[in-house]
């Protein structure tokens, strides 16, 4: 958890020095599902933090990647040590920019994130159709997509190839507060 406060901490310096002008969430939820003939895989990760820089559109995402929360113990296991060797790349970021965002609009706006995903040592360009719901001085950021497990070099034996999904689908919630220094 101090890697992901670290990181956090640098992306807020780094974006600007002026904190009214940002808001961050510590406890952002993201889910993935996988549908199989043999067995479905989902999984919650709710320790995802993100904050957003209002002067530059900017948002910067970081989870940890055993923070996931599985059905089955097994599960958890294969996904940390075999797929996403969570010991070499513990952690997943995103980096991007709100496209066309007015943090002043109050209600709904659904706007495109455009960034880089960075995954298993991979980064991916994304596009997401994302919904902002400003009420007040809080904004909560929803959305998902759909990723290919081939895009992010993650090795699936042979022999399990048919018990795992071609296509990951991605769901994910922000609350986000007005960020503070301390």
């Amino acid at each position: 958890m101090n890697k992901v406060l670290l990181l956090l901490t640098t992306l807020v310096l780094t974006l600007s020095n002026d904190s009214s002008d940002k808001v961050i969430c510590r406890q952002g939820s993201v889910s993935f599902f996988s549908y199989t003939s043999v067995e479905n895989i989902k999984a919650q990760n709710n320790q995802v933090s993100s904050i957003i820089d209002f002067e530059s559109s900017k948002i910067a995402v970081s989870m940890l990647m055993n923070a996931f929360v599985f059905e089955k113990a097994l599960m958890r296991e294969h996904f940390n040590e075999s797929y996403i060797e969570s010991d070499i790349y513990p952690k997943a970021t995103f980096e991007g920019e709100i496209l066309d965002f007015e943090p002043a609009m109050e209600g709904a706006q659904i706007r495109i994130v455009k960034g880089l995903f960075t995954m298993h040592g991979v980064a991916e360009e994304l596009e997401i159709k994302t919904k902002i719901e400003k009420s007040g001085s809080t904004f909560t950021l929803t959305g998902s997509f759909e990723t290919l497990v081939e895009s992010y070099d993650i090795n699936i034996p042979p022999l399990l190839a048919g018990n795992i999904a071609k296509t990951i689908s991605v769901d994910f919630r922000f609350e986000y507060e007005p960020y503070e220094e301390k």
